[in-house]
């Protein structure tokens, strides 16, 4: 704690995106028409595998939880930008700052885990088709769906303990738009190995051991493909799986390139523009990815609209 000011920090600056005055209306507008295209998109995929009961199956109760984490994970970081960018108080206090970095690792690992049972799901659904009523049971789906809430709660929660039994001095600017891990822990002016190496071990078992069994799970499907090849079964699992296999990409590419594989040369400017694929494009993209790509999908659009268009039809 040498060399630096005592006094000790009760709010932070978040700096925010770096834009000229002269655009910062133009991006306004920008974010604020993406945030609400998120969660009307979101909301409308949740309200739709609620109200139709052809889509009460194993893979839409994932996709709709998937939906509810994709809104809460913008909803963590957005809002805030959003006011920093029409106002001069760009201050957020010491435990509003906590606060959001928990749901944003409760909400970010709650999706990495959701889309490893996601590709579970089609895993059975095109290996075992005979056995996929059987196998992902209604006890084994509720399981895969419970599991990763509680699991992402203790993963929050430890690094926000670990977080708040850190001393934050005279430095309290966060180059960032929101309160990532990673710029509070560079603010910090005690020893932060511990939570370096916290951060090292469970970054591998929240993030790199799912993204191991999605890889797992396609590398099967293929496999399983390949021993009986036709035209018609290679497309039917290229449309099963290839709207989850976009949501993958986009996520866990921007996360891994970010976290796991820093580059000594990445930029401030950098990091917070790959930060935003993955928690402003990535959960406004999913709403599309997954209802224009998907029949099931357009069908529920239809039956729910035409109810609503025709409540006394018998």
């Amino acid at each position: 704690m040498t060399g630096r000011n005592q006094t000790i920090v009760s709010e932070f600056l978040l700096l925010g995106l770096p834009i000229e005055s002269e655009h910062q209306n133009l991006f306004y507008a920008l974010f604020l028409t993406m945030y609400v295209t998120t969660v009307l998109g979101n909301l409308l995929i949740i309200v739709l595998i609620c109200l139709d009961p052809h889509l009460h199956t194993p893979m839409y109760l994932f996709l709709s939880n998937l939906s509810f984490s994709d809104l809460c994970f913008s909803s963590v970081t957005m809002p805030k930008l959003l006011q920093d960018m029409q106002s001069q108080d760009l201050s957020i206090p010491y435990a509003g700052c906590l606060t959001q970095m928990y749901f944003f690792l409760f909400f970010g690992d709650l999706e990495s885990f959701l889309l490893v049972a996601m590709a579970c799901d089609r895993y059975v659904a095109i290996c075992f088709p005979l056995h996929y009523t059987t196998i992902m049971s209604p006890r084994l789906c509720l399981f895969l769906v419970v599991l990763p809430w509680i699991l992402t709660t203790f993963h929050a929660m430890l690094h926000t303990l670990l977080m708040a039994r850190l001393h934050f001095c005279a430095d309290n600017e966060i180059a960032h738009f929101f309160c990532d891990m990673s710029a509070l822990l560079k603010l910090s002016c005690s020893d932060t190995r511990v939570n370096e190496l916290v951060i090292f071990i469970t970054g591998g078992l929240i993030l790199v051991i799912p993204f191991l069994l999605i890889i797992t799970s396609y590398t099967r499907i293929v496999s399983s493909i390949l021993k009986f090849p036709s035209v018609r079964g290679i497309r039917k699992a290229f449309s099963t799986c290839g709207s989850h296999l976009t949501v993958v990409s986009l996520f866990y590419g921007t996360i891994i390139g970010l976290y796991l594989c820093p580059s000594a040369n990445n930029s401030t400017v950098k990091e917070t523009v790959m930060a935003m694929m993955y928690t402003v494009v990535t959960p406004m993209l999913n709403p599309f990815i997954y209802s224009l790509r998907n029949r099931d999908m357009k069908g529920a659009l239809g039956r729910v609209f035409w109810k609503k268009k025709t409540p006394f039809s018998l």
